[in-house]
């Protein structure tokens, strides 16, 4: 019996051993170096000290009202999809400049944007894309593929993409469209 205690003991004490060595020791040595400050975009993205740009196409509403317009522009380039994306989305996003006209509402603003494995891509917006969004089909069909097209269009690796407000999916965004599900690039609103 008392053979047993010490062989048990001797384990307790070989077992904690081996603890602080794989949990305390070794991560101190070899773990993860903390990591230093790094500079980001005003979308949270990390700038790019080179000032990389790359072209991209952007989505404008066309003169005629009904439909989008393609206009190629000059955006910071973000390492990987993700960061790119975010880009895109805040070079959408910006004021266009005469002539041109977003489909985007004023003041809305990105509060998160993510990727999923499968390609689909959710933005989640401030609630100004639903209550400072004019309505009527055709400004909402705007609206949505300005958004849609400007990441599907840029970035073949967005599959489809999905609006959300505040964190919670939309049914629709002024009650034509639905939301619920990602939609795909459709450019048959583009002239």
């Amino acid at each position: 019996m008392k053979q047993r205690a010490v062989v048990i003991a001797g384990i307790v004490v070989v077992a904690a051993a081996l603890a602080w060595v794989l949990f305390v020791a070794l991560p101190r040595r070899y773990g993860p170096k903390p990591a230093a400050p790094v500079a980001t975009t005003a979308t949270g993205a990390p700038a790019v000290a080179t000032g990389r740009k790359i072209k991209a196409r952007l989505f404008y509403v066309a003169e005629d009202g009904t439909h989008l317009t393609r206009v190629e522009r000059d955006i910071t380039y973000g390492e990987g999809t993700l960061e790119q994306a975010r880009e895109i989305i805040a070079a959408q996003m910006a004021p266009p400049g005469d002539p041109l006209v977003s489909a985007i509402p004023a003041r809305t603003t990105v509060r998160a944007l993510f990727i999923t494995e499968g390609g689909e891509a959710y933005v989640d917006f401030s609630p100004e894309l639903v209550t400072g969004h004019s309505g009527g089909t055709t400004d909402e069909m705007l609206t949505v593929y300005t958004i849609v097209n400007a990441l599907t269009e840029n970035l073949p690796a967005i599959t489809g993409v999905q609006l959300l407000v505040e964190g919670k999916e939309l049914d629709t965004l002024a009650g034509h469209i639905d939301l619920r599900t990602p939609l795909a690039k459709n450019l048959t609103w583009v002239q």
